[in-house]
């Protein structure tokens, strides 16, 4: 099968980085345009990009010119990870001149008509999209905020094993999360910052929008009606982000039950053998130290989420420790993950 071209949006970026880097020799897509700011237009990539990550620009986009990220590009899927304040407006114009847009970006997250999608979790709300399968128009689908997929995940196999009613959450996330050159080195050396702008309260509602329920009838996704709290804070790590959880659930389970709902849950991508699906979405720890962000970031290539130290709470009645990479699971890789299930499904041609 021929690959599927795709662009990327924002790809110079830190994310846009990650995009290139976990597409390079990937069997289903190949990368055919390039798009970033003004400032970049016009040059070879390799030359556009401060490259930031590990090795050397891909070989097969070092020579492809920057362009503006407007329609029409030479492609026939977009990635996007515009930055939030720009992707709203632009994704838009892609979807309506017929592009599938598989978004890391937040505009359109909490759209009625937009999938907020964690393939192993609510695949079933790719439904929103029938209308576009049948037309073959265009679509948008988003990838969570990259610490609200570490716990939507984390929380999926609780909820629909036992039900959840509550969660509490704290953020130990990296600096990668906030871009580059994201936050002044003065800030962060020898700091923890109690303060991301904006993401406690994404986390608290496209949590309840991915674990929601999909209603085929009105054609839209209705919230889970738990409560979720979260604080969240800039720590001095690179990549990996942290999340340690107080969980009330609906019906009592002990840790051994909790323990086996975690390590034996799978989803779709794993059923399908996606080619970015890791083995085991969520991995178990039973270390007392453990997950750490140097040591399991990679777990799973980056594509699961670590979790340990389950414990029972006086407070709420169970609590966690759950550890994702950011700029993989976080971002590029759930969007590629999501547009490899969007394959699978039939909703991408190339």
């Amino acid at each position: 099968m021929a690959r599927i071209r795709v662009g990327i949006l924002g790809a110079t970026g830190t994310v846009g980085q990650r995009f290139l880097q976990l597409l390079e020799q990937h069997p289903q897509f190949v990368v055919t345009a390039v798009a970033a700011s003004d400032r970049s237009q016009g040059k070879p990539y390799a030359t556009a990009a401060a490259w930031r990550l590990p090795g050397a620009v891909p070989a097969d986009v070092a020579d492809l010119v920057v362009q503006a990220p407007e329609p029409p590009l030479d492609c026939d899927v977009v990635f996007s990870s515009l930055p939030s304040d720009i992707a709203g407006a632009i994704e838009t114009r892609f979807a309506r001149a017929g592009y599938p847009v598989l978004t890391n970006s937040s505009p359109h997250r909490m759209d009625d008509a937009v999938p907020l999608l964690i393939p192993e979790v609510n695949s079933d709300q790719l439904g929103l999209l029938d209308a576009c399968k049948q037309t073959g128009g265009g679509f948008i689908v988003a990838n969570p905020n990259c610490s609200t997929v570490m716990i939507a995940l984390a929380l999926a196999p609780l909820s629909a094993r036992f039900g959840v009613e509550a969660v509490v959450a704290t953020t130990l996330q990296a600096i990668s999360g906030a871009g580059y050159p994201g936050v002044a080195s003065l800030d962060i050396t020898d700091n923890v910052i109690p303060f991301i702008a904006e993401e406690e309260e994404k986390i608290a509602r496209e949590t309840t929008k991915i674990l929601g329920t999909w209603n085929g009838g009105d054609g839209r996704v209705t919230p889970a009606t738990f409560s979720v709290s979260a604080q969240c804070h800039r720590v001095n790590v690179v990549d990996g982000h942290l999340a340690a959880l107080r969980v009330k659930l609906r019906r009592s389970a002990d840790l051994a039950e909790l323990r086996e709902a975690f390590a034996t849950f799978t989803g779709p991508p794993q059923e399908l053998k996606l080619p970015s699906a890791p083995e085991r979405p969520i991995v178990v720890r039973n270390e007392p130290d453990r997950p750490q962000p140097r040591l399991d970031r990679e777990t799973g290539r980056g594509m699961s989420v670590t979790v340990g130290r389950l414990a029972t709470d006086a407070v709420m009645g169970h609590r966690f420790v759950a550890l994702s990479h950011n700029t993989i699971r976080g971002a590029a890789g759930a969007a590629i993950l999501n547009a490899e299930l969007l394959l699978a499904r039939g909703y991408l041609k190339g």
